[in-house]
């Protein structure tokens, strides 16, 4: 019997905890995660139970939404796209990797490649067996020349994925990569049946089968009878409804029109509390809210003029009467202090009006109106926080001009678009995936646009060091890089505020996305 055998017998008889697990199977080099018939708790297995229509009033959807995977950026089409489909592997809500599709992964010494073991007899919901090559198109489908896929950034490092055999594949990258397998759970890269050309049929292995689809508005799935995961997908079918309107998503909950909605108005969540039959999960995550300056659009091409609208923002005041505690203060970087490498050394930004007043002067911009254009649409009380900064600045000089735009379009019209507005960002499990996806001169959600010789230099050596403690360094310094002289104010990391019917059993849910990583609809189940 093999080593890693005997760890997974220990395992499922509860001789050693999962912890233990993971450490031992670590120390022996190998790249794996716990078994899915391992993900749930006895006590969940024995509690929960099949049935009912799952509602959800959903924040995030748009009418161009689409069930193509590429070009995903929101909460509605992603957490439908779950329900449909599968990654690689997962992340639990300990932020540990889990096997999905994948029972298995281990990289060559150097970690430049990483070979999965695919599991046998999981079927799409067409009846075809999955099997290596469409985990290769699947992957593929972003890799292309001519791809408008946002996970392109994060893909470009594999230099080629083919199979060995019907159930491994194996990809080889450019670099060698450390955090690789966590790249496999993102939401885009979901498996899709090989020479897929209508993505809108929502074909996958996922726990639910599309029904009707209507892009922004409203998507029906049933249970997929023939899932492979055990004690998960619950529900006989999902509603996702698309209610932009926080207000208009609270009056749907209490009036029992939906069972779970997102993004809670943080002002009258208290109240929400209070509700006969309502519950409010507080999930903390990697959360954060931002206002990206385009370093390539005059005047925030300036770095003076980029410090002093970030010591102009009084961030304790944000948090407190905007977000009303849930969350705590940002550094003008997007690792938060939940993650291995966070670099707790760095001094935290505070509120600083002469400093401010010091940068704009230094900048000849004194007497300049910035336009901050911003929607709730970029989150549940952006518009707010636009206002009390408007007041922060002025103390320092600083002239702001909020530009309402309309929540409709907000994410094809405006973000990317004006040089200076508000957004929201999930954050991603490490530091290599979040600097890939947002600060890399590559990547295509580089939404300041912003090009830094050492930064680019220090993520690719960073990616590939395999010593931590001369990783840590790195990714100490890019932080530093990004709070300094990038684009980016952040000023707060923000929990997840999410609000459902007590009906719902909601059992340890993750913070890696909102609603228990956007897979709230496999996860929970109604109780008695």
């Amino acid at each position: 019997m093999s080593k890693l055998k005997e760890l997974e017998l220990l395992l499922a008889h509860g001789k050693i905890s999962r912890r233990e697990f993971l450490a031992r199977v670590s120390v022996m080099g190998i790249a794996v995660a716990l078994p899915t018939g391992l993900l749930t708790t006895s006590a969940h297995a024995a509690t929960s139970k099949k049935g009912g229509r799952l509602r959800a009033g959903i924040a995030g959807g748009s009418t161009s939404d689409t069930l193509n995977p590429a070009p995903m950026t929101d909460a509605m089409p992603i957490c439908i796209n779950w329900q449909l489909r599968n990654c690689l592997v997962e992340v639990d809500y300990k932020g540990n990797l889990v096997p999905e599709l994948a029972e298995s992964w281990e990289p060559t010494p150097d970690a430049s490649q990483w070979i999965f073991k695919l599991r046998k007899g999981v079927e799409f919901h067409n009846g075809k067996s999955i099997d290596a090559e469409d985990v290769i198109f699947s992957i593929n489908h972003h890799r292309s020349k001519d791809t408008k896929s946002a996970a392109k950034v994060i893909v470009d490092p594999i230099q080629d994925v083919k199979a060995d055999g019907k159930h491994t594949v194996v990809f080889t990258l450019s670099a060698g990569n450390a955090d690789f397998p966590f790249i496999m759970s993102d939401y885009h890269l979901t498996i899709e049946p090989a020479n897929t050309t209508n993505f809108e049929d929502g074909i996958g292995t996922g726990g639910y089968i599309l029904v009707e689809h209507e892009p922004g508005v409203r998507a029906l799935t049933k249970r997929n009878p023939n899932y492979w995961k055990e004690g998960r997908a619950h529900f006989d079918e999902v509603e996702i409804i698309g209610i932009a309107d926080v207000n208009a998503r609270i009056s749907a909950l209490k009036t029992g029109s939906i069972d779970v909605m997102n993004r809670c108005d943080l002002k009258t969540v208290h109240l929400m509390k209070k509700a006969p039959g309502i519950q409010v999960a507080n999930v903390v995550g990697y959360k954060h809210f931002a206002l990206p300056m385009r370093t390539d659009t005059p005047p925030y091409d300036n770095n003076d003029v980029r410090l002093a609208l970030k010591y102009a923002i009084d961030r304790e005041q944000v948090l407190e009467k905007i977000f009303r505690g849930y969350g705590s203060i940002g550094n003008d970087h997007p690792i938060p202090s939940t993650q291995k490498y966070y670099a707790s050394e760095l001094p935290q930004r505070q509120y600083d009006p002469e400093k401010a007043r010091f940068h704009l002067k230094k900048s000849g911009l004194e007497g300049h109106t910035f336009k901050l254009h911003t929607a709730d649409a970029a989150f549940n009380g952006a518009v707010d926080t636009a206002v009390i900064y408007k007041e922060h600045a002025a103390k320092a000089g600083i002239k702001i001009e909020v530009v309402r735009e309309p929540n409709d379009g907000y994410w094809d019209s405006v973000w990317k678009h004006v040089p200076w507005c508000m957004e929201y960002w999930s954050g991603r499990a490490t530091a290599d995936w979040m600097f890939s996806t947002v600060y890399a001169e590559n990547a295509s959600w580089n939404d300041t646009y912003w090009k830094h010789e050492r930064f680019n230099k220090l993520l690719k050596a960073a990616r590939a060091e395999l010593d931590d403690a001369k990783r840590r360094e790195m990714y100490v310094e890019m932080q530093k890089i990004v709070r300094d002289e990038g684009g980016m104010l952040i000023p707060v990391f923000a929990n997840w505020v999410e609000a459902a019917t007590t009906k719902l059993k909601i059992a340890n849910a993750a913070g890696n996305w909102e609603l228990d990583g956007l897979r709230f609809a496999e996860r929970w189940w109604f109780g008695s």
